[in-house]
């Protein structure tokens, strides 16, 4: 037992201490597979980098050699159209040339093969190694044929490729291009490739036709080659590294190097990116806090921070400017604030009240705040909660805009519109005006008459004094029914500010009748009125609602003109809405004004209310836009639906007062005709 615990003891101990071995074996055969595997995979790098870099070479041979037929054939396309002549052909080519080294001649021959252009003056090369024997296929396609290299006078291999030129099927001639084929290397193989490797020109056989070596003969560790895309010959480059391979212990101390370098370029583009993100928003919170004081500054519209006890945390500008106060007056003062107007105290308290209760209303509220000079002006305040970045409201936001201007233009507003109903009276009075002349004729004619008969009877000293009490009784009725057209006519058109009074629709159309008469009378337009009796009264102005009445008489009579006598028919109702449209909180009383005219036919009736839209030759395009303005100002509404009869009901609804609610029951009809 003794032996077997001894036994077990010293497998445990050789275990022990061989797993640090084991570690220490793995650690060490790592440190020499990484240099190894590193020095493999520069090894691998570097041939595939020489592949890389060899195709590309072999690219920008390829490219250059399509770019040079390319222009040959565009050359010989001018050529076949007669475009060109001999000299300038050869300026072409001569021009060619001088961008491109690596050509060594160009020659351009006719269909018999003679030569007409070459940039060369001395002897031309055998025919053979410049234009290959004739077949089908060149007359049928003209592609472009490249000879095998051939040695020239120089002493340098050329390589000449042959363009046909061929047109509708017809072979014109030809153009063919020499190449020096170092100059091809010379020229479109770039140094830093050529400084690296050795580049050379072969056949299949590794016949060189050309080399380039200029850091030295390569060593034939790295090596790649690749055809060239030349139909007719086989050209192949090749590309000999002159590195050996690499070194295990400069690898080692190159990845030293570069871990290092690496790390400490880590750490400083750490540093430099934290730096600049620090700088960044340090420059973005800058530009921030410009931009927003700029545009607080430049607001017209003040604004006004308060915490959640109501005491003042920011306003701006505007607002300062607005008051007459500085800023720091007003920051940090609790209500009452210096820009609160006396008078209006209670309501100020009660709002802020509200606000510290946290029933901020919705929608703007005006009121009126004093400047320091103690100015009162009228402002739009709009109030919201002011919202931290967690979520939390921490006070009040407010918006105040000085409405002054805006009371001066809508009360310069209402003085025009005003005016613009004078104006529409006075017109429509213009129109009337024959018509009243020649209604005043008839009373005033006939208390002529009856004052005449009256001093007749007295000059005759008769003493039948009834007949004489009738003569002036009849004179004095005839004269009251010319006051009462003068007088009509003088409160339809004199000038007064609109006053909006209980007043009884009944006595409004009786007001208007005589003018609507009137209007009527030459047309021969029968009138009927149907007015609902105890209507309750409306709060209006009694001249707006006339005038509204007499322009829509006035259109009614109009649209009826061409009618026979039997309908001309014009009715006014008056009555309250119905039941079922209006609840009895919002009672309101209906006017129709019934024509039998022609109608409106539906493309006018989108345009009926627009200002200046007239469907007569003389109209200004205002009455309607007038009539409307009014009722809308009475808070009423204009409306316009056919007649199922023929012609157009033109209706508008009125608001009845509070008293007179109660009494809106149903419509008991009377008719005037």
């Amino acid at each position: 037992m003794s032996n077997f615990s001894k036994i077990l003891n010293w497998q445990g101990q050789r275990w022990r201490w061989l797993i640090p071995i084991l570690l220490v074996l793995l650690f060490l055969a790592t440190l020499i597979w990484l240099p190894w595997q590193a020095q493999r995979m520069e090894a691998t790098d570097r041939q595939e980098q020489l592949i890389a870099d060899t195709l590309w070479v072999e690219q920008a041979i390829q490219f250059q050699l399509n770019r040079n037929e390319e222009i040959l054939r565009l050359i010989g396309a001018e050529i076949g159209g007669s475009h060109l002549s001999q000299q300038s052909v050869l300026e072409r080519f001569r021009t060619l040339m001088k961008s491109n080294h690596e050509i060594q001649r160009i020659i351009l021959f006719d269909e018999n093969d003679l030569v007409l252009v070459s940039t060369s003056d001395g002897p031309l090369p055998p025919k053979e190694t410049l234009i290959p024997p004739r077949g089908q296929s060149e007359l049928a396609h003209g592609k472009t044929q490249c000879l095998p290299p051939f040695l020239g006078r120089n002493g340098k291999n050329l390589l000449s490729c042959h363009i046909p030129l061929v047109k509708d099927g017809q072979r014109l001639g030809s153009i063919v291009i020499s190449y020096r084929l170092t100059g091809i290397l010379d020229e479109m193989v770039p140094w830093w490739f050529a400084q690296d490797n050795q580049v050379s020109l072969i056949d299949a056989d590794e016949k060189i036709y050309a080399d380039r070596s200029a850091g030295g003969s390569g060593k034939n560790v790295y090596t790649h080659i690749r055809a060239l895309d030349l139909p007719g010959t086989q050209l192949l480059l090749k590309t000999n590294s002159n590195k050996s391979e690499p070194k295990l212990l400069a690898n080692l101390l190159v990845l030293s190097v570069v871990l290092l370098s690496l790390g400490l370029i880590w750490s400083l583009a750490a540093l430099w990116r934290d730096i600049n993100r620090r700088l960044a928003a340090e420059g973005a919170l800058r530009t921030q806090v410009a931009f927003r004081t700029a545009m607080e500054n430049s607001l017209v519209t003040g604004l006004r921070a308060r915490d959640m006890e109501g005491r003042l945390t920011y306003v701006n500008p505007a607002f300062c400017k607005m008051i007459e106060l500085p800023a720091e007056e007003i920051v940090g003062n609790l209500p009452p604030m210096p820009y609160w107007a006396p008078e209006a105290l209670a309501e100020y308290r009660q709002r802020f009240t509200q606000l510290l209760a946290g029933t901020v209303p919705s929608e703007g509220f005006e009121t009126i705040y004093q400047r320091a000079s103690g100015e009162r002006f009228p402002v739009l305040i709009y109030e919201s909660p002011l919202v931290n970045e967690n979520g939390v409201q921490t006070g009040w936001m407010s918006s105040i805009l000085d409405i002054s201007e805006l009371k001066r233009a809508q009360e310069l507003s209402r003085q025009q519109e005003e005016k613009l109903h004078v104006s529409a009276r006075l017109a429509t009075m213009g129109e009337i005006a024959s018509m009243l002349a020649h209604e005043l004729n008839q009373p005033l004619a006939a208390i002529s008459s009856y004052t005449t008969g009256a001093v007749n009877l007295i000059r005759a000293d008769n003493s039948d004094k009834e007949l004489l009490l009738q003569a002036l009784a009849k004179a004095n009725v005839q004269a009251q029914r010319a006051g009462q057209i003068i007088r009509s006519v003088h409160e339809f058109v004199k000038k007064r500010e609109p006053s909006r009074e209980p007043v009884s629709i009944a006595s409004v159309i009786d007001g208007a009748m005589p003018l609507i008469d009137l209007q009527a009378q030459p047309f021969y337009v029968a009138i009927q009125l149907v007015i609902a009796p105890n209507l309750p009264t409306v709060l209006a102005d009694r001249v707006l609602l006339e005038q509204v009445l007499l322009n829509l008489t006035r259109n009614a009579i109009e649209a009826m003109q061409g009618n026979s006598p039997a309908r001309r028919l014009l009715r006014i109702v008056a009555e309250m809405a119905a039941s079922d449209q209006q609840p009895a909180a919002h009672a309101t009383i209906l006017v129709s004004v019934i024509d039998q005219g022609y109608g409106i036919p539906a493309d006018v009736a989108e345009k009926l209310f627009s200002p200046f839209f007239s469907t007569k030759s003389g109209g200004m395009g205002m009455g309607l836009k007038i009539c409307r303005t009014a009722i809308e100002f009475h808070g009423g509404t204009l409306t316009h639906q056919d007649n199922p009869a023929g012609g157009t009901i033109f209706s508008f609804a009125l608001p009845v007062t509070e008293e007179a609610r109660s009494l809106a029951g149903a419509p008991a009809v009377r008719v005037n005709a």
